[in-house]
């Protein structure tokens, strides 16, 4: 059998602190306004040989990551948020156990990782959906907007909806009806279902996003803009390995990126 631990100390290593410095360099954390820390969140061994990514730092993905020998682990959403109460007790002492007790370095990037143009989540859905981004849009302009890459557009709602399924593999909650074909298309990963109105503002004929919530489906019907909820998971699963495998490879150590399923 292969001791992943044992295989992970012979690779290559650089040092923990230019593992960071480069993730903030490419993510700029500092010019976001975020809802909890985003870089190291818990500090693990100094030396770092391999990356494991995974959207979410669940005690699933910590437990495949420790099996796979990671040094450091890199998520879009870790451990803290602001609102918690502080304390250290059931799933996240059993998380921050398993953290330190295997000296694994957890960071973290939430809002600058959904933005980066060309790695973030968005930006890396779009390329998948085949979209090409033209302009941003909504708060801190995490949102985008432009039109398939190849080809005029969809003809109705539906043939949209089927390209969405298609290509994330899982169902997708429609709203709404196209009166044309649909070319000017919005998206925006995970819970940003609140940017429907400035999507709608920006001209979009269509919003791709992870979550619903009841005002949308009214606005979607009202407006004429059809809204896709196609999964939180689902729409941000992409950004995080895209910008763990750029950065592992500049820096000249192992990335794996771990898949925990997850039907949200």
């Amino acid at each position: 059998m292969v001791d992943n631990a044992a295989m992970s100390a012979l690779l290559p290593s650089i040092d923990r602190a230019a593992l960071l410095a480069a993730c903030n360099a490419e993510l700029r954390p500092e010019q976001f306004k975020d809802y909890g820390p985003n870089g190291l969140q818990v500090e693990g061994k100094p030396r770092i040989g391999k990356i494991v990514s995974g959207v979410t730092a669940s005690r699933a993905l910590i437990d495949a990551a420790i099996a796979a020998g990671a040094d450091a682990l890199f998520v879009h959403h870790g451990l803290f948020w602001r609102g918690q109460d502080g304390t250290v007790t059931g799933w996240m002492k059993q998380r921050l156990q398993r953290l330190l007790a295997h000296d694994i370095n957890l960071l973290a990037y939430h809002l600058p990782l959904d933005a980066h143009p060309t790695l973030g989540n968005n930006a890396q859905l779009g390329q998948r959906l085949g979209l090409l981004a033209t302009g941003r849009f909504g708060e801190q302009e995490l949102g985008f907007i432009g039109h398939p890459a190849a080809g005029p557009g969809f003809d109705d709602a539906q043939a949209l909806a089927h390209h969405l399924e298609h290509v994330l593999n899982r169902p997708v909650t429609q709203v709404g009806q196209a009166q044309t074909a649909i070319k000017n298309i919005a998206w925006c990963s995970g819970g940003a279902q609140g940017y429907f109105e400035a999507a709608i503002a920006a001209g979009a004929q269509a919003f791709i996003i992870g979550e619903i919530s009841e005002p949308q489906a009214h606005l979607a019907r009202e407006c004429g803009v059809v809204f896709y909820a196609c999964g939180h998971h689902a729409t941000e699963r992409y950004g995080a390995p895209a910008m763990a495998a750029h950065v592992a490879a500049r820096l000249g150590i192992a990335h794996q990126f771990i898949e925990i399923d997850n039907p949200a």
